[in-house]
């Protein structure tokens, strides 16, 4: 009698029942994991992606050394502030990477220079100006061929020119007219001096130069006075120099037989022995 109040087994009872056990095992399971049990081994591959993740849970700490690569960099992930101190060497500057407007005001001091870094095309025009030249700083030997000394002795080969004229009114033949000319440097020594008539020239002295025929020349060593126009003057010694010493040298001028004005004209040039 009581057999018939007994539930039949079928095919659909028996699998809900084991679906439920499982069902309650399986949490029973996870809610009783100890700690510390899940491993790497544990881990699917990929299992850990980057949304399983804490915020701020890969600290400086987890990281291997050099797995940060610059491939891995942001733009402008590095600042300033991230640099250390020494840390931009000399070798990891690219070429060109220092500009003038990479460089602030007033960091390139003298001491940075080398010796002889600034070159005469370097410099600015006007850049060098009074002053900038310390004291005695220019001196006779730092000036070119083509200026003379400012001080000290005309250098040997360089050239002084200059005109004469030396003249007056004759009452009789035979009267003299003086004149002296000064040198506007002095020489070494008292040069050898040669008075040359109109159109003559010398070895010493080949003559006024070429063109406008105003370049009168002499060889180192040598005073040439050119006479270039003479009137009523001796024809025997119209000009003779006279005190010819290496500050300058003096002239001396002789009437010829017409009683009334006579004089004589022309260039010289002394070079320095």
């Amino acid at each position: 009698m009581i057999s018939r109040y007994l539930p039949k087994l079928s095919y659909s009872n028996v699998i809900a029942t084991m679906a439920l056990f499982i069902a309650l095992g399986g949490a029973a399971v996870a809610a009783g994991l100890p700690k510390n049990s899940v491993g790497t081994k544990q881990l699917k591959r990929g299992a850990v992606t980057a949304a399983k993740l804490k915020k701020g849970a890969v600290t400086s700490g987890k990281l291997a050394p050099k797995s940060v690569i610059a491939g891995k960099l942001g733009a402008n992930a590095v600042l300033p502030g991230n640099i250390g101190n020494g840390a931009v060497t000399s070798a990891k500057i690219g070429a060109g990477a220092v500009i003038a407007n990479s460089i602030k005001n007033g960091v390139i001091t003298t001491n940075k220079l080398n010796a002889k870094a600034v070159t005469t095309d370097k410099l600015a025009t006007g850049a060098v100006t009074n002053p900038i030249l310390a004291n005695g700083s220019v001196t006779p030997n730092k000036l070119s061929n083509e200026f003379g000394p400012i001080v000290a002795t005309l250098r040997s080969g360089q050239t002084l020119r200059g005109v004469f004229d030396v003249g007056a009114h004759a009452a009789a033949a035979g009267e003299e007219a003086r004149s002296a000319v000064s040198y506007q440097f002095p020489l070494l020594a008292s040069p050898t001096v040669t008075v040359l008539k109109k159109g003559q020239t010398t070895a010493n002295c080949s003559g006024l130069g070429t063109g406008v025929a105003q370049t009168p020349q002499a060889t180192a060593g040598n005073l040439c006075v050119y006479i270039t126009e003479e009137v009523n003057v001796d024809g025997t010694t119209p000009l003779a120099a006279e005190n010819n010493t290496r500050l300058g040298f003096g002239l001396a001028a002789k009437s010829g037989a017409a009683v009334g004005s006579y004089y004589v004209y022309g260039q010289w040039a002394v070079t320095a022995p």
